[in-house]
This record gives structure tokens, sequence and C-alpha cells, in this order.
């Protein structure tokens, strides 16, 4: 950006002066008025501020900090997209004066006709007659003229004096004299502050007063009357104008900054809201004024008469002037408004050459103009991330501007046309990179994704999928860095050109100062920053290639600009990697210029070897060119150490030769011979029948000697020359042949034989080194196997006849190795297990292995159980003492001697849930006897390997089904508990052990087991027992297995038996059993001991253990109950007792209960005790048990009295007379299902339109005997 001036690009910031705070001197001078020196420079004092020293005051400290924190705000800078309110700060002198508006003073009578020193219609103005906008207009608004005016003056005050004595009364005549000196030096500094007040008036600038006092003056109470004084007599504002500032630290100093640029910034933004109010007046009043002006155009009539400024020309400076002042307002979207209606009105210019006549003063002024406001539109554009409209704005630009430098003169084949261009690009480069140094991020242009839309055309996604064309997306910087150096390498180029074409002609215009220029610096420059940038910005996919394209491009410039040596050390790094990668393209043109360099520096074994390399790369001119600049070079010149060969490795570039390595088999065993073909192809798109090739040597993998192919001169050459090498072996000397090394075009020549190995192996050729003699120069040249240039498709083919020649095709992909490995070994594995296998029991499987090979083979077993889908499984293996739910490596079946067999068992243990089980069994068995691989030791080079060793490898996959020997069903009914509960105040009842003696339970379950054979084969039973276990909530109270006289076990069972075991459960769960729904967890399991009876040999099997889990426990739940208790028998005249338990088995809830005893003359019972009453409030928990007699007076089975339980509490806010009826249950007829069973029933019931269970319980009767 250095081409243009710095106004036409600098951020526009509001402008603030500060005065007063220059450094003390012992003598004053009067300021001198402001000089164009000054003018460009900011108004700083003539002399810099001494460092303040230790003998300075507090005040000359704070003047100090007042500078540094006023200087280190924003500096002028091209790209600041913040918008803070913060101002361009300058420091000037107290006695600054301000440019004049107009060329004559205010009170002349000509003032308001008068123009401005830089207006088109001043004679004496830089633009007169018909200048646009010149940069110092933009310095006069930056450097000149300040929106805000902040004066730092001293508050004067009186030495304080310190009384003899505290009791000493105030001196009247001293605070008389301190008052007279204060109001007179506050008079002196309001006629300071007024004369200032004038000047900024002027101009309209804002002026703030800051008056420097000490901590002592702010408590003084007469500051108030003082200050006031001072804004009266001075003119102040009202408003922001007038400030105190006392010695402070440096945080508040800042602080104390930052407010005072807040409370300036509107003043600030007003002032500039003024000027672009009168400049859009002057706007429309010209427009309106100069509507009908259209003046004749006489090109022949005077025309050394300077012309005014056009209407389009004014339209351009007043659209300019609004637009900065916009941006000194901060506001950029009005400034981009009026910067591209000003952009506008130029193209309009520029596309009248009588307007703006070519290569003329104001058109080139105007040129400048317009790439200014080219860069200050695509900066804006970019401070609101619309990247593709600053790359759209900023190309459009270049298009038009080319299109008008062809109307001038100055087309594609110009130096000036490129010039231009190449400043563009890197303009743009510049602002990128300094852009990215902030806040611009780059976006990332990824494929589109291509939309699931049926209608989408053909040729609209083709068009797509063709990718972004990169003029039209921004990228980073260092891409235009790399177009401006394109640009100024075609701009050198036109510049030689036209300096041949000009001898002895006249200079085309500006060539005197292009002969200045140093192209090559410029462009080398250029190139470093772009290298510098992709390097930054490269993406891992890219791998770095347009980098070294770049590269590459410095390399061709140190070409150009003489330096070789430069050049050459590019040219190594660049073609280490366009070698591996094998980008021949790119790589051909490289070695060209890196030959030549070589050449300049008179290196020869450089020149050779590139020679050499380009050989291999084919000619780009006539066909053997190079091979003869090869020869020229050898016989006219020496190696520079003729006592070592010159390696030119190719292992990485095209070869010399196209090679292929054919084995007409792929795997062969050991001992046996296996045929190859080696074929040396001559290149078609190069000659080297002429190079010296004096000896090709052929090197093959582990420890075969080298082939070498001597040269000899044949009498006849044929196209295709067949070698026999015989049988190759493993030999320490080498094997020479002879063949005609000389090489036309597409001749081979064919090396065939066979090779064999007594030890497995990978044979392939390991390398193929050609070597050139010529004179004292000895080249080898190592290249790539199986190597063939780029382009070249070179199919495996055998050679099965030389006369005619005839060649088979080989339609393998691994033509070019050989695999040589062991007989496969001979085993026989079996597998004896009875089907099916049952749960818990060890299951044996018998694993039987044979060897029937002549070999002796050491056998290892690996056994994987692979996991099962079933969700319950569990399972495991057993295995010569190891146990592992899943491998079990590495047991060793011993060493096996043919016709030998080796035994072991293997153990599956299945648990769970019945399936399938799967078992993997490897056989790995190794040859011990006569094993060249355990005898010979192993070398380096070829390491043991998998095709090194004797092993080999057998798979079986066994599924073993698995079923269940037993299966148990439970049934289970519930009763409630008779026995007593213990008291709510009873601290057992909140305790586990309340239910240890079977008493205090809510309720009872009465479980009976029913166990059954499922096996296929019978099982011997040998225990079962119940094992207690201790859940809280649930306690097993007896058991009928349990009774000494159960003769059941031991004892055998066939498939399909049954037996049945019975135990009862006292259940009382506890709270959070209640409020999962009373689920109570099964109080023990079931242990039952059995071992299978029949087993393959007749014997019995091991004792296995079986485990059932006791079923969860799920009472019905009772809220308000009441149980009737009565014996079942009772003798005539007798009395019996009849009791009724109400509980309370509520959360939350008491009960309010009234007992009636309903009797009926016809009942067989005489009553004494309750007839009708209440009982006590039943809390939660509680319970209450009434008795009664009753005397039987007639025989049979009688029905008991009936009972009325009723609960007078509602829960709802009706009352009713009757209460709620509770259930009386006869305890000799209670039995429930669970939970569950009792919705099933009770839905059953209402389905079918019948009553609830609660109301079909009844009560029994009693048998009454004489």
């Amino acid at each position: 950006m250095n081409s243009y001036p710095p106004e036409l690009l600098s951020q526009l910031a509001p402008v603030m002066f500060v005065a007063g705070l220059d450094a003390p001197t012992s003598t004053s001078t009067p300021p001198a008025p402001p000089t164009p020196q000054s003018a460009t420079h900011p108004h700083t004092p003539s002399s810099a501020p001494p460092t303040p020293s230790k003998s300075q005051d507090s005040f000359a400290q704070l003047a100090s900090r007042l500078r540094d924190a006023l200087q280190s705000q924003r500096k002028p800078t091209i790209w600041a997209p913040e918008r803070t309110k913060t101002f361009h700060i300058i420091l000037v002198d107290k006695a600054i004066r301000f440019p004049p508006r107009k060329l004559v003073p205010p009170e002349d009578p000509q003032f308001s006709n008068a123009h401005s020193p830089l207006s088109p219609l001043t004679p004496s103005s830089p633009l007169y007659p018909d200048g646009l906008i010149a940069p110092i207009w933009i310095r006069k608004h930056t450097a000149l003229v300040p929106s805000v005016f902040v004066l730092f003056l001293r508050l004067f005050e009186v030495p304080p004096i310190n009384p003899r004595s505290p009791l000493d009364p105030p001196d009247v005549e001293h605070e008389r004299e301190r008052g007279e000196e204060e109001r007179r030096r506050d008079a002196e500094l309001s006629a300071e502050i007024a004369q200032r007040k004038k000047s900024t008036n002027e101009r309209g600038i804002k002026l703030t007063v800051v008056l420097l006092a000490s901590r002592r003056m702010l408590d003084d109470p007469s500051l108030d009357g003082r200050l006031t004084f001072i804004r009266r007599q001075s003119g102040l504002d009202s408003r922001a104008a007038l400030f105190v500032l006392s010695p402070v630290s440096s945080s508040e100093l800042n602080d104390f900054v930052r407010s005072l640029q807040d409370a300036l910034y509107e003043p600030a933004l007003e002032y500039y809201t003024t000027h672009s109010k009168r400049v859009r007046r002057k706007r429309n009043r010209h427009s309106q004024a100069v509507s009908s002006y259209n003046p004749v155009h006489n090109p022949l009539a005077a025309p050394n008469i300077p012309r005014p400024l056009r209407p389009e020309g004014w339209t351009v400076r007043y659209e300019y002037k609004m637009a900065c002042f916009a941006e000194f307002r901060g506001e950029d979207e009005v400034a981009l408004k009026h910067y591209q209606d000003a952009y506008a009105t130029l193209l309009i210019m520029f596309g009248s050459t009588a307007i703006l006549p070519p290569r003329t003063k104001r058109w080139a002024e105007a040129k400048v103009l317009a790439d200014t406001i080219n860069v200050k539109i695509s900066k804006l554009y970019l401070y609101n991330n619309e990247h593709a409209l600053a790359l759209s704005h900023h190309n459009s630009h270049m298009r038009r501007f080319a299109d008008f430098s062809r109307g001038w003169g100055i087309g594609e084949e110009t130096f000036e046309y490129w010039s231009w261009m190449a400043r563009q690009h890197r303009v743009l480069a510049e602002l990128l990179e300094q852009g990215s140094r902030t806040t611009l991020t780059f976006p990332t242009h990824l494929p589109v994704p291509r939309p699931a839309s049926v209608g989408t055309p053909l040729e609209l996604d083709a068009v797509r999928a063709l990718g972004l064309n990169p003029s039209h997306a921004l990228q980073h910087p260092g891409h235009y860095y790399y177009m401006a150096a394109r640009c100024t390498e075609v701009r050198r180029e036109r510049f030689l050109a036209g300096e041949s074409m000009a001898q002895g002609a006249p200079a085309a215009p500006g060539y005197a100062n292009e002969e200045k220029v140093d192209h090559l610096t410029i462009i080398l420059e250029l190139y470093t920053k772009s290298y510098e940038l992709f390097k930054k910005y490269s993406s891992p996919a890219s791998q770095g290639r347009l980098t070294l394209w770049i590269a590459c491009r410095i390399a061709h410039t140190y070409y150009e600009s003489g330096k070789f040596d430069m050049a050459v050390r590019f040219f190594e790094r660049i073609a280490k990697t366009y070698r591996r990668e094998k980008w021949g393209t790119m790589l051909r043109p490289l070695l060209g210029t890196w030959y030549a360099c070589a050449q300049k520096l008179g290196d020869i074994d450089m020149t050779v070897k590139l020679l050499i390399e380009m050989i291999g790369y084919g000619d780009t001119d006539e066909p053997g060119t190079l091979q003869e600049d090869l020869l020229a070079v050898l016989r006219s010149s020496v190696p520079s150490k003729p006592d070592e060969p010159l390696m030119v490795d190719l292992k990485e570039s095209e070869p010399l030769l196209d090679t292929t390595m054919l084995f007409w088999k792929s795997e062969v065993r050991v001992g046996e011979d296996a045929a190859f073909q080696l074929s040396l192809i001559a290149p078609t798109n190069t000659v080297i029948s002429s190079l010296p090739i004096d000896s090709i040597t052929v090197r093959f993998t582990e420890e075969y000697a080298p082939v070498i192919i001597q040269h000899t001169p044949a009498s006849t050459q044929d196209r295709v020359r067949l070698v026999q090498v015989g049988r190759l072996e493993h030999e320490d000397e080498d094997m020479e042949i002879e063949a005609d090394l000389r090489l036309k075009p597409g001749d081979r020549l064919i090396v065939s034989g066979t090779m064999s190995s007594e030890i497995p192996r990978l044979l392939k050729v390991s390398s193929v080194t050609i070597e050139l003699k010529e004179g004292d120069w000895t080249i080898e040249v190592p290249q790539e196997p199986c190597a063939a240039r780029e382009g070249s498709s070179l199919a495996p083919r055998w050679l099965s006849s030389l006369n005619p020649v005839n060649f088979l095709p080989m339609g393998r992909g691994d033509h070019s190795s050989l695999s040589i490995r062991h007989r496969p070994h001979e085993l026989s594995v079996s597998f004896t297990h009875p089907e099916p296998a049952l749960l818990d029991e060890e299951y044996p499987i018998m694993i039987e292995i044979t060897n029937t090979d002549e070999r002796e083979l050491d056998i290892i077993v690996d056994v994987l159980l692979q996991p099962t889908e079933i969700d319950i499984a569990v399972q495991h293996i057993i295995f010569d003492g190891q146990q592992s739910s899943g491998l079990i490596k590495g047991i060793h079946f011993g060493v096996v001697a043919p016709g030998v067999t080796a035994l072991k068992t293997l153990y599956l243990v299945s648990g769970g849930a019945p399936g399938d089980r799967t078992i993997d069994v490897s056989v790995q068995s190794s040859s011990t006897t006569n094993d060249p691989s355990r005898s010979r030791s192993t070398s380096p080079a070829s390491p043991a390997g998998p095709l090194s060793r004797d092993v080999s490898e057998t798979l079986q996959t066994l599924v073993i089904p698995t079923l269940s020997a037993l299966e148990v069903v439970y049934d289970v009914g519930y009763r409630r508990a008779l026995g007593k509960r213990a008291e709510l105040a009873d601290l057992l009842r909140y305790e586990e052990e309340g239910i240890d003696d079977g008493t205090g339970g809510d309720s009872e379950a009465v479980v009976t087991a029913r166990v059954t054979c499922g096996g296929p084969w019978g099982l011997e039973i040998e225990s079962l027992n119940l094992i207690r276990q201790e859940v809280g909530g649930a306690k097993v109270l007896e058991c009928f297995s349990e009774e000494g006289d159960n003769n059941m076990f031991p004892g055998e069972y066939l498939p399909g038996d049954e037996f049945c075991d019975m135990f009862r459960v006292s259940i009382a769960p506890d709270e959070d059993q209640g409020l999962n729904g009373g689920v109570v967890p099964g109080p023990g399991k079931y242990e039952i001991i059995w071992r299978s009876r029949i087993l393959p040999g007749g014997d019995r099997g091991p004792l296995t253990s079986t485990h059932f889990a006791l079923p969860p426990l799920l009472p019905p739940r009772d809220e308000l109950i009441a149980l009737l208790s009565v014996p079942s028998t009772a003798k005539l005249h007798a009395p019996i007792p009849m009791e009724l338990t109400i509980r309370n088995q509520h959360p939350s809830r008491s009960a309010n209960i009234e007992v009636q005893l309903a009797l009926d003359p016809l009942d067989g019972f005489v009553v004494a005790g309750l007839r009708s009453g209440h009982i006590p409030v039943l809390l939660p928990g509680g319970e209450e048990k009434l008795v009664w007699r009753l005397i039987p007076i007639e025989c049979g089975y009688v029905r008991v009295p009936g009972i009325k339980v009723m609960d007078r509490r509602r829960s709802g806010a009706e009352q009713e007379a009757e209460g709620d009826l509770v259930k009386v249950v006869d305890v000799r007829l209670d039995w429930r299902r669970g939970t569950e069973d009792t919705r099933l029933v009770a839905e059953g019931a209402e389905a079918e339109g019948g009553a609830s269970p609660a109301e079909q319980v009844g009560l029994g009767t009693v048998l009454v005997l004489p």
C-alpha cells in the first residue's frame, strides 16, 4: 500500500487535540505559526518533553502520566473494525492556531464569497481548476483540525500557612488577601480560556478544560464558587466542558481518560455531523445550479486555457467528503453508500476522454482516488464479513479499469498495465493480511452437498460438480501476493520486450521510471510473502503442493537474477517431493532450469546426474538430444573423484529401463524349482541406444548371488532378446552372462531361469543397477526392480516362444514375488462328547489328535469360548487345569510321533439359561525334525517369519446344545398372620429382629415348589436343601423337606419325574418395599445336588450343584380389616370364644371404628359380649381385639352370628351417617393369591357381572356336637 497516499487509505476516527501537558521549561518562547512541515506531522511541541525527575512535583508526574495514557490510545491504522468511543489523540501546544477556513479574514466583506484554500475555485489551491480531492484535505481533518479540544490548566492555589497553635484564631487579613489573589488568578485563567474558546467556536469545535488541583483543594469549600466563576467568565458550556483532576494512580488515570473520551464522543459526532450537513447543502445547491449547464466543448478553441471542474467532479468531491465524515462518525453503512456513489461517478468520468484525458495529472490523481475508494469499499464489506461482496467489487474494479486501459492505449502489451494489475493484487493482499492479524477470518470453501431435490436438472448438477471458480471465492492473502508476483513477472517481460523493440526509437511514457525498478527484487519479495502465507494457511489435504510450486517460482526468479547457488538450493528441496509424489510434469521443467544452473556453476557431477535423470523423463526436443549432451560432457570432462563411481539414484525418479519380474507360480514348496523371467525394456519416448551401458546387475533377496549382464556387441540386434541363466542357487560368486545392451526404443531383453530354496522364504528382485562407463567416468544408476515410466502400461506377459515371438498374459497380481512354503502337516482331529449338555454340569469334550504325517509334530491347542447372545447365560471352560470364560491359549499336547494319538479332555460349564454354546478350537502343529530354521542362525537380512517356520494350523468349531437338567415351578398363596403384633410404642416393631420368631408379620406365604427332571436321561439327586438368607421383610418359618422322616433323597429320577416341597414364610414388608408395590425378595434359595446317571464309559458323573432362587413375594395389602377367629367345633351348651381383631394397616390415616353384633332369633348361639359400641381411635399400624363368648344351643353346622364393622371417618368433604363398611374375614377361610392374581380375578369377576372378591367373602359355620 506504499504506492498510495496513506491518508486516502487509513481508517478515520474522531480527532482530539490535547494541550497544556508540555514539560516545564526555564524560558518560554512564543508559539510559531504552523508551517507546511508542521502541517504534515502532528502538532507536538518543538522540543521533546524531558523525562520527569524526582525533583519535580506531583503535577509534573501527573502531566507525564497523562501524556503516556493519552498517547497509548487509538493509533492511525488502515484496518480498525472496532467501534469504540475512542479518539485519535494528538498532543499540541496551548498556543496552536488552526489553518484558516478561507483566504480572507472573517472581518473582510468578501468573506462570505471566498472559498477554502483547498477548493478548486481558489487559484492558489493545488486543485485549481479541475482537481477532485487532495490528500492534504484528509490530513487537515486528521492532523490540523480536531473535533474536540481539551485544555489542561493549573488551578491557582495559595500555599497553606500552618498556625503556631491549634487554639490561635484564623488570620482574617491572610484570608482576605488569599481571596483577592485567587479571584485575580481565576480572572486571568478565564481570559485565557475565553481566548481559546473564541478560536474553537469559529470552527465549531468543542472546548473542554481540565483543571489540575491538589487533593487539599478538592476539600476546600470555595472550590465550587471558583469553578462557577471560571465557567461564567470564560463562556464554557454547561455540559462536559469543565473537569477537575488531582494527582491519582495510573489505574485511576486510565479510568479518567476513558471517561473523558466517553463524555466528549457525542460532541465529536455532532461536529462531524455538522460538517456533513454543510457539504450536503453545497452538493444540493451545486446540483440545482448546474442542472442546466451544458457547455459546448471545442478542442480547437484555446487549448491552453484551464477548464473548471465539471459537475461530475463536484459530485465526486462532495460524495467523498460526506463518506469521510460518516467514517469519522463510525457509520460504516453511510460511508459505504457515499463511497459507492463517488466511485460510480468516477467511472462515468473515466468513460469520457473529454472529461479526463489520459496520461494527464488530473487523470493520474483520479485514478489513484478510484483505487483508494475501491480499497475503502472492499474494507467496509470485510468489516461486516461480506467476503463475496468485497471480492466481487475488487474484481469488478480491476475488470472495468482493464477495459479503460485498453481504450487509453495501456493494454496487456504494455508494462504499465501489468504494473497496475500487480498493484491491485498486492493492495488486496496487504489489506487481508492486516485484517487477519485482528478479527478477519477467511471462509472455508467446501463442496456444497447435493440437495435431495427430484426436479434438479442434470446440467445444473454437472456444473455444481465442477467446483468453484477461485476468482469468485475470497482466499487468504498468500494467493493475492502470488497473483501480484505473476503480474510483476509479466510486467518485466513486457518491459524487456519493449526495451528490445525501442532500440533507437523514442521511449514510451514512464520508460525512464521503469528502468529504475528492480523487478526481480519485487518478484522475490512477493513470492516470499506468498510462500510464508501458503505455509501458514495450507491444509493437510493439500500436502503443501502449492507451497512447493511457489518455492519453484522463487528458484526460477533466483535463476533469472543470476543467483544460481540459491536457485540450486531450492531445486534440491523441491525435487525431493516431486520425485516422491511422482509429479513428472512439474519436475521436467524444473530439471531443465536446474541443469542450466549447474552449467553456469560449472558443477560437472551435478550436470551428469541431471542429464541422466532427464533422459529418464524423455526428450522434450528432438529425440537423442539429451543422450548426445551426456556423451559430450563425459568425453570432454573428468569426474571430481576418479577413483569412486558416481551414484545416480533413480529409485524415486523415472527409470532408464522399464523392468518387470515374472514368476510362473506364486507359491512353491521347499526344494521345488520355480521359473522366472526378468524383462528389461527400452523406453519409446527417448533414445538410449548410444548410452555407454557396460553392465546391468540384478540382485535378489535373501542370500542369492547377483546376476551381472555384461555388454557384448552382437552381430544381429533382435527386438526381443532372451538370455538363459539356468538354475540360481545360494552361491558366493556372482553369476556373469553376456548380452547386447545397446537397446533401441521398444527393444526387450529377457533374462530367464529357475530358482529354488531349502527353507521357506519370500523371493523377489531387490534392485537393478545400470552401470555406464565412458573414459574416466564410471556411473552407477540404481533403480526400482519393477519400475515403469509414467504413462506406459506394461502388462505382465510370459515369453513362451522366441521364434516366432509369442507371449502369454499373466493374470495374477502377485507375479513379481515368489513364496516358498513348507509342506502342510497331516493331522486327524476328532471330538467325542454326548449331546446335549446340561446346565451347571462340567460337560466333558474329548479332543483326540492323531499324527498321520511322517514327521514328528509339536502340537499346541487354543480354545476360544464364543460369547452367547442369551441375556442371563453364564459360561466358562476348563482345560488342562486352566479356567476361563473366553480364551485358553497354549495347551501343550506334546511332541506326537507319526501314527500316535494324543488325548485331552475339555470341560464346558454352562449356567443361567439353556441354549447353544459355540467353541472354536485351534490345533497348531510345528515340525521338530529336519527343520533348517532351528539348526541354522537367522541372518539380519532374512529374519525368521511365518514363512521360515514349519507351522500349520487346523481350525474346528463346535456348537453344543445345552438344556436344563431340572425345572422348578412355584405356587404361592397368602393368608393374614394371626400372631400378636408389637405395640406402636414398642421399639421391637421397628427393628429387623421383630419377625425372627415369626410373629409380628402382616401376612404369611405358603409356597409349593414342584421340581421336574427335564434332561434327556435320568439323574441321581443326592439332596435338596433350602438355604435361608437374611432378607428384610421375610423369614422362612418351616419347610417340609427339613422334616426328619423325609426319605426322598438320595434317589434316581427319570426324565419327566416330579417331586414337591412346601415351606411357610412370615412377611412384614418395610416402608421402602411398600413404596415399591409391596415386592419382597425371596428369603433364600434351593440347592439341589445331583449327578448324571449315564456317561460314555458307563461311569457316574461328578456331583453338580444347581441353585434355584425363591420367588419374590407379592402379598396383598389391606388398609382396614377385621379378622374373626372362632373354633371349628364346639360342644352343645359348652361356651366357646369368638375373637374379632381389627387392624389399621393404612400408612397415614387413622380409623374411627364402630362394631355392631347382628343377632337373629334363628341363630343357634347365645352371645355374651358387646352388642354395639365404639372402640378407641385406631392409629396407623394399630390393632384392637374384641372377645365374645358363644354358647351353642343346637347341634349341627351352626352359622356364626353376623358382625358389622363401620369406619365413621371419611376422606371426602361430604360426610355420611353410615360410614364405610369394613370387611370381616373368617381366618379359617383366609387364602389369597398375590397382588397381580387378585387384580386379575377382580377384573374377571367384574367382566362377568358378578360381585367383587371382597363382597364374596362370608363367615363360616361351627360344627356343634352333642
